[in-house]
């Protein structure tokens, strides 16, 4: 009974961890989709598809950035307004100059609230996404 007691309790308090970690995650920007195509003048267009649940001009994804293995940001792309009845959605950013000798690049997404968080996509240069 003992041993069924200790089970029960670890089993509840993984159950509470699950339960916070979900409700910490909540509400932050995944990125779903990365396209992203070099121009004949060597910069870069990145098509990039978000989920977030933006709930108005409180709490919204505001943007996402192209991200070199250094931590350099490359491009930014500022979201301007609230997505309440279109997700997922897709915004471009043309005229991302990456420099020579970097072949991948990461697109994190940022909301007001959360700041950056959620999912983020590591996009290989050499295949466009």
């Amino acid at each position: 009974m003992a041993c069924e007691r200790m089970l029960s309790k670890s089993a509840a308090a993984i159950l509470a961890l699950g339960f916070a970690t979900a409700t910490v995650a909540a509400g932050e920007v995944d990125v779903l989709a990365v396209d992203a195509r070099q121009a004949a003048d060597g910069s870069w267009t990145f098509s990039v598809t978000l989920r977030h649940d933006d709930e108005g001009w409180d709490h919204y994804a505001d943007r996402w950035d192209v991200v070199g293995p250094d931590g350099t940001v490359y491009g930014e792309r500022v979201l301007l307004h609230p997505h309440v009845e279109e997700q997922p959605f897709t915004r471009s950013l043309s005229g991302v100059v990456i420099p020579e000798g970097v072949n991948s690049v990461a697109v994190r997404g940022h909301d007001k609230v959360h700041g950056f968080g959620g999912a983020e996509l590591m996009v290989d240069l050499h295949t466009g996404g």
